[in-house]
Parts: structure tokens; C-alpha cells; sequence
């Protein structure tokens, strides 16, 4: 595979996983209105963990399926006539996206929610749950060589890029390059990872790009380090499995009890 830039590239700080690293994307909001059965067609339908109820421009509530089950089902009510704003749950616990990962814990401890909605300039963009903190690890920090091809271009320069893995789970990973990778661009990732004979080529979308560690004189003339947010997109099965057996297994060791 070419390489249209090999520049090296400089080493920054390590970078801790954050909140947007390991939320489920999207949020399917609803008015309190609707009926509980037109709330059920949607779990159905978007397969999401819960649903944000917005009952006015200042009053939110969770509805999950569990609401459903202990407050409609078990009490033989009839969900066509029970609106979604009778059994929300609230407070609704909002975080914003760029939070680090121990805030969320936190927020979930000292209130007792299991469920967290994630806001990007208050604005919902993702779910987090308490799920998702125990059974998704979290990022680790590495070093793997990458190739980063953008995708989709219509221009021939500059598709292929020698960068390095930084930061990386099954959700995405942090990558350090010579050069900007452009937001929102969609880029394949071509690498290897210890302990596996088969290279993985995942698909991915770039979602932030900036200089990191770099004077003032550098990032004017372009040869500071860039550190570059890729989210992963349509990752198989199996790529998400040996990923997450990799993330898993470089798990720093728990402390000794004396």
C-alpha cells in the first residue's frame, strides 16, 4: 500500500477515555404525550435503551422497557390509555460528552442512576449506562502502527497516511499523524495488534482533528503532531470480539492487597 506521507510524528500526553468514547450514539427523544404502546413500537423499532421524554421545554424524564413491564404490564393497565409522562422517570442525570470517564461513574454513584444522557453543547447526542462501564473497557494507551486511508476523496493526494495508534478500545481509537485528518471524513485503518496473526482493516469516521504539543511556530507551518478522534463504523463481529479481547487483556494489573 503507498504511503503519501511518512513525516514523523511527535509524541503527546496521554489522553484519558472520555464520556463520547464509550456512549451508544443517538437519542430517541419523544413528548409525554404519546401513548405508552406508540413508546413500545419504538424500542421495537430503534432499538435504543431508552427513550428521553420531553414533557416541556424544561421537563424531562427516562422511559425504559422496564417502566413499561412494572408500571403498565404488572398492573394490568392498558398502555394505549397510559401516556409516557405518567411513568418517566425523573430527574433525567445529563453529562456532556467530553467529561472524563470516572465523572460518569461518579455521577451514577451519587445518584443512583443507571442511566446517563450525553450532551454536546446541551444538546442530546448519546446514551450512557452503567452497562457500558462495566462491561466495555475502557481505552488504553499504546503504541500501533497504523495506515489511514481517507475514503471518498475525489482528489488523489494524499489518501494514505503512516500514523500511530495512541489510544484504542471497540468504540475507536486515538491516532497521532504528521498530517490533519478532516472531520467528518471516513477513513479505513489498516493494523496490527500483539498476540494476532491476521491484520484488521476497520472502517471509521474522523471526528475531531487539532495540534497537540506543538509551539506556535510548528502548528503555522504544518509540521506540528496532530491528534486525531476516529470513531469506528460497521465493525464485524469478529473485529469488535479480538479488539475487545486485546483491550482486556492489556488491563493494568489490579493492585496487591497486603
Amino acid at each position: 500500500m503507498p504511503i503519501d506521507n511518512d513525516r514523523p510524528f511527535k509524541t503527546t500526553r496521554f489522553i484519558p477515555t472520555m464520556v463520547a468514547h464509550m456512549m451508544t450514539p443517538g437519542v430517541v427523544q419523544i413528548p409525554g404525550d404519546i401513548s405508552v404502546s406508540e413508546a413500545a413500537l419504538l424500542f421495537e423499532r430503534e432499538q435504543t435503551p431508552c427513550l428521553l421524554v420531553k414533557d416541556t421545554d424544561t421537563q424531562f424524564g427516562l422511559m425504559t422497557p422496564t417502566d413499561i413491564v412494572k408500571k403498565v404490564v404488572a398492573q394490568g393497565l392498558e398502555p394505549h390509555d397510559i401516556e409516557v409522562r405518567t411513568i418517566m422517570t425523573r430527574p433525567v442525570q445529563f453529562i456532556e460528552y467530553d467529561e472524563v470517564l470516572a465523572e460518569a461513574s461518579t455521577l451514577m454513584m451519587a445518584t443512583g442512576a443507571f442511566l446517563l444522557i450525553v450532551t454536546k453543547q446541551n444538546q442530546p447526542v448519546g446514551v450512557l449506562s452503567a452497562q457500558d462501564l462495566m462491561l466495555n473497557p475502557p481505552r488504553r494507551s499504546t503504541k500501533i502502527p497504523v495506515v489511514v486511508s481517507v475514503v471518498g476523496r475525489t482528489s488523489a493526494q494524499r489518501l494514505n497516511y503512516n500514523a500511530m495508534i495512541t489510544q484504542l478500545n471497540h468504540i475507536g481509537a486515538s491516532i497521532e499523524s504528521a498530517a490533519k485528518l478532516t472531520p467528518k471524513a471516513n477513513v479505513v485503518l489498516a493494523f496490527s495488534i500483539s498476540g494476532q496473526n491476521t491484520p484488521l482493516t476497520i472502517r471509521g469516521r474522523v471526528m475531531a482533528s487539532k495540534v497537540l504539543g506543538a509551539e506556535p511556530a510548528e502548528t503555522s507551518t504544518g509540521t506540528g503532531a496532530w491528534h486525531n478522534e476516529i470513531q469506528f463504523t460497521d465493525l464485524s463481529s469478529s473485529d469488535l470480539t479480538r479488539i475487545r479481547a486485546w483491550t482486556l487483556q492489556t488491563m493494568p494489573p489490579a493492585p496487591s492487597r497486603v
